[in-house]
């Protein structure tokens, strides 16, 4: 019988491979001037520029592109980690960012959903990115959704 138990449906890779992958990606992306690096795996990707919250430094991470309303969706799931990532904090902080989507900038501030919305915005982000049903089954936090709005 299968046990499954959150720990035992894998685990996310290490952090220091997140970042490096994170920092080659955003790095290609701006050297093809836009045009590359805009899917992983085959998903769609937006890059989100925020303030740190520790440093006060603008900080740029490709996240999976959930489209919602005027804005995006961004899910804090690093995978499913038991954690949430790093950039969580920053949008507490500083929730004022932009995001670019294939060329297209939007000025948006962004606030973590309620627990009743969660339940009509998971649907919304499993469509565009499927993996995010398997991370809430990986970890036992209660994984962030925010939801950018125009500012």
């Amino acid at each position: 019988m299968a046990d499954d138990t959150p720990t035992s449906r894998g685990k996310p890779p290490p952090r220091w491979i997140l970042k490096a992958a994170t920092r080659t990606h955003v790095l290609l992306h701006r050297l093809s001037g836009g045009r590359l690096f805009n899917k992983l795996a085959g998903d769609e990707v937006c890059f989100v520029t925020m303030t740190g919250a520790k440093s006060g430094r603008t900080l740029t991470v490709p996240l999976m592109y959930v489209p919602y309303q005027q804005g995006v969706l961004l899910v804090a799931s690093q995978g499913g980690a038991p954690k949430n990532p790093v950039w969580f904090g920053n949008l507490v902080k500083h929730p004022d960012i932009e995001v670019n989507h294939r060329g297209k900038r939007m000025r948006l501030r962004a606030r973590q959903a309620t627990v009743e919305e969660k339940g009509a915005l998971w649907p919304i982000c499993d469509q565009h990115y499927a993996p995010y049903a398997e991370y809430r089954q990986r970890t036992t936090r209660d994984i962030p959704i925010f939801v950018c709005e125009p500012r």
